[in-house]
């Protein structure tokens, strides 16, 4: 009810206010000049576009002071990050679906993770440093980025050239992680350099390098040297350090532009026993040692792009990435006393290359109101996983190596009709061959419409689908207390999409400016993957299979209203969710009943040209969520329980203020203001889920490390 009054007050001020004003038929001036590229035939206006295109602006970035994607995602209405204290990572979910179904992109290019391409992608892993802005679609993408693209894709878009002959930029960075900090052993420590050059008016590089070392959050735990037996050593969020590097090389000329773009990620993740062992030193007293972790990340990725006209009117642009990554695991010991390590061993455990390529060609009709595109897609996958690490074993209950390919060779049309100078007609369809399913299809229509008085009407129909990641495949773990088993004969899942989306803009005579972006989407996936129980007794027996069911609608409304120096956002959202669940050995079928979520999203800014000083707040509110789990009843017999996440606000501040003619610039601010740390899930009923835990108890889900406070310093130096 809350919701529908919101969604009500809001589209009634708009349209009292379009009374009572002069209405303009622009958009404000920045929206008209706001260019997109995304699922487009080629760059075009926001406006132009059919689908309904979110843009995170590079000032949204800077007013964040974010250095990678999770600190930017977790202000998004309809996105939630988690983090893992186990390994350090954070993962991100839309509508509900985790990150398998959520696409992230790099100029295009899906990103290299350790399942998948452009899925399953670490948010702290991806640096921000190079970025000009980032568009976000919701809703299947199937058609235009083919697998897994079914709750949305993100593209990031990262800076080509500049305005200046030379560019030179360095940051330095400080934060706390909670309450936690010191220069060198506790805390968030950032620093970055950058430069571009522009050779002629067709020439330019940039080079750019970053360094960001987290060193773990402590909590209520003692750190690595701690040397006391009572599971308190070590860390309840890993330390980590991740290096950076990028360049890109570019050429335009008249209509052909052509990049080259390499980027190195490394990153160490320290883990730290709990447990510690005793060494004899007689005849001196004992001293202790920890078997210990390091998990190691390089990641390198090559994008080769070329863009232009074939035969003076045919439009082509075509990419060639490589991309390469590898997870070694290093297991050594550490002496407590000495701080030194010994019994070194570092084994590769995890590798995947991957050759991808797309392209398309466009305007085959020299006609304003009919294009038409044809497009490709070529991805080749080799994965490795080690015996030593994962749970993968033959039948005779010896660990095995893992290396299989996987390939699929895509063809896509797409063809934008104007019917009118209003109405805009976007069907398409792709066709994928697939080495290790059933090959595959999907399909979409969008509609765009464009009333008068500045109202823009958006309709989206897309079938998509999402492919098996390795563990769903591969997975065998069976001893005798687990049995846990994939599924090669698994087949894709397979989802429907729906959106219907107005936007209105308008300006005042005041020179108030206010829009308006409503969209209600419908989302269904049929032959859901998930682990179910196979069998009760003995004991419970685990299997992927092609088994669920999961529908979700959503309905959101965002408001910005800029007036003066005052820049304001409201966005509200309701999301309903209806998921499935099957225990095939009981024959017993889950409630689909609906569960509805309210989410909120605000922020606020202020300049003050006088001081050349920016005020910025941003919040987020992420409401109760349910869904049901698997588990025993009291009296052992296979139930389903309610399982219920708790609500949580999330609320980031800063204040950024530029001296010397904006050459320098100095942000200051904090983020999680609310000190949330952990997510309160609670399962109902007196019976045992399947994941261990006691029905009618709480466990915690982590989310992030409190409160914390930073400092930033950036010196930029542009001169021709």
């Amino acid at each position: 009810m809350k919701i529908k009054i919101i969604l009500f007050v809001a589209l009634v001020f708009c349209k009292t206010l379009f009374a009572q004003q002069k209405q303009k038929d622009s958009i404000r001036s920045n929206e008209l000049s706001e260019v997109v590229v995304t699922g487009q035939f080629e760059p075009q206006s926001i406006k132009k576009s059919v689908f309904n295109v979110r843009v995170i602006t590079k000032e949204n970035i800077k007013q964040l002071a974010a250095n990678n994607l999770a600190d930017v995602l977790n202000q998004y209405l309809n996105i939630s990050v988690t983090s893992n204290g186990d390994d350090g990572r954070s993962k991100v979910s839309m509508f509900g679906l985790d990150s398998q179904y959520f696409k992230i992109l790099v100029d295009n290019i899906p990103l290299v993770s350790d399942t998948g391409m452009g899925t399953n992608v670490d948010l702290t892993q991806v640096n921000l440093d190079d970025v000009e802005r980032i568009e976000i679609i919701e809703g299947s993408m199937g058609v235009t980025h083919g697998a897994n693209a079914v709750t949305g894709i993100l593209n990031i878009i990262t800076k080509k050239g500049g305005g200046y002959k030379w560019q030179i930029s360095a940051t330095v960075q400080e934060e706390t992680v909670g309450n936690e900090f010191a220069f060198f052993d506790k805390g968030r420590h950032i620093q970055s350099a950058k430069i571009g050059h522009n050779f002629n008016k067709n020439w330019f590089v940039n080079i750019g390098a970053n360094r960001n070392a987290m060193a773990g959050f402590y909590d209520n735990k003692q750190g690595k040297d701690h040397d006391k037996n009572d599971d308190l050593r070590g860390y309840t969020q890993l330390p980590k350090e991740q290096l950076v590097g990028n360049a890109i090389l570019g050429y335009q000329k008249d209509s052909f532009r052509i990049f080259y773009k390499f980027d190195y990620y490394g990153e160490d993740v320290h883990y730290y026993n709990p447990i510690l062992n005793i060494q004899d030193n007689y005849p001196f007293l004992d001293t202790y040692f920890a078997k210990d972790k390091r998990y190691i990340t390089n990641r390198f990725y090559h994008h080769l792009n070329a863009s232009g006209n074939l035969f003076s009117k045919l439009k082509y642009n075509v990419s060639v990435s490589q991309q390469k990554q590898e997870r070694d695991l290093e297991n050594f010991e550490y002496q407590i006393e000495t701080h030194n390590e010994f019994n070194n061993e570092r084994n590769n455990y995890q590798s995947k290359e991957v050759f991808y390529s797309t392209g398309t060609l466009s305007n085959f009709f020299d006609n304003k109101k009919v294009d038409f595109q044809l497009g490709y897609e070529i991805t080749n996958e080799n994965g490795f996983y080690d015996s030593s690490v994962g749970a993968f074993r033959d039948d005779n209950q010896q660990a095995v190596d893992i290396r299989k390919r996987l390939e699929n060779y895509d063809i896509y049309s797409v063809a934008e009709i104007g019917v009118s100078d209003k109405f805009s007609i976007r069907p398409g369809l792709r066709f994928s061959f697939q080495s290790a399913f059933q090959n595959q299809y999907a399909s979409s229509l969008g509609l765009r419409y464009l009333f008068d008085k500045g109202l823009e009407a958006r309709a989206s129909l897309g079938k998509s689908y999402r492919t098996p990641n390795f563990d769903e495949l591969y997975t065998y773990f069976v001893d005798s207390n687990h049995n846990m088993q994939g599924n090669p004969d698994l087949i894709p899942e397979n989802s429907t999409s729906y959106e219907v989306s107005f936007k209105r803009a308008c300006t005042f005579d005041s020179g108030a400016q206010i829009s308006n972006n409503l969209a209600v989407t419908y989302l269904d996936v049929d032959d859901r993957i998930d682990m179910v129980v196979t069998e009760v007794k003995p004991t419970w027996n685990y299997k992927y299979v092609n088994i669920n069911k999961y529908k979700m609608w959503n309905i959101s409304t965002i408001e910005h209203y800029t007036y003066k120096n005052w820049n304001v956002m409201v966005g509200a959202a309701v999301v309903g969710i209806s998921r499935k669940l099957d225990l095939a050995a009981e024959n017993l079928v889950s409630d689909d009943k609906f569960f509805y979520s309210l989410r909120l999203n605000s922020s606020i800014s202020y300049n003050i040209p006088k001081w050349n000083t920016l005020l910025a707040v941003f919040y987020k509110y992420n409401g109760q969520q349910q869904q049901y789990v698997a588990g025993k009843g009291i009296d052992g017999k296979a139930s389903f329980f309610l399982e219920k996440l708790e609500s949580y606000s999330w609320m980031d501040a800063s204040i950024r203020k530029s001296f010397f003619k904006n050459q320098f610039e100095v942000t200051v601010g904090a983020r999680n203001l609310f000190n949330v740390t952990n997510l309160q899930s609670v399962q109902s009923g007196g019976g045992v889920v399947s994941g261990g835990a006691h029905g009618g108890t709480s466990t915690d889900m982590m989310l992030g490390y409190g409160r914390s406070y930073f400092l930033k310093l950036t010196y930029n130096l542009n001169f021709n």
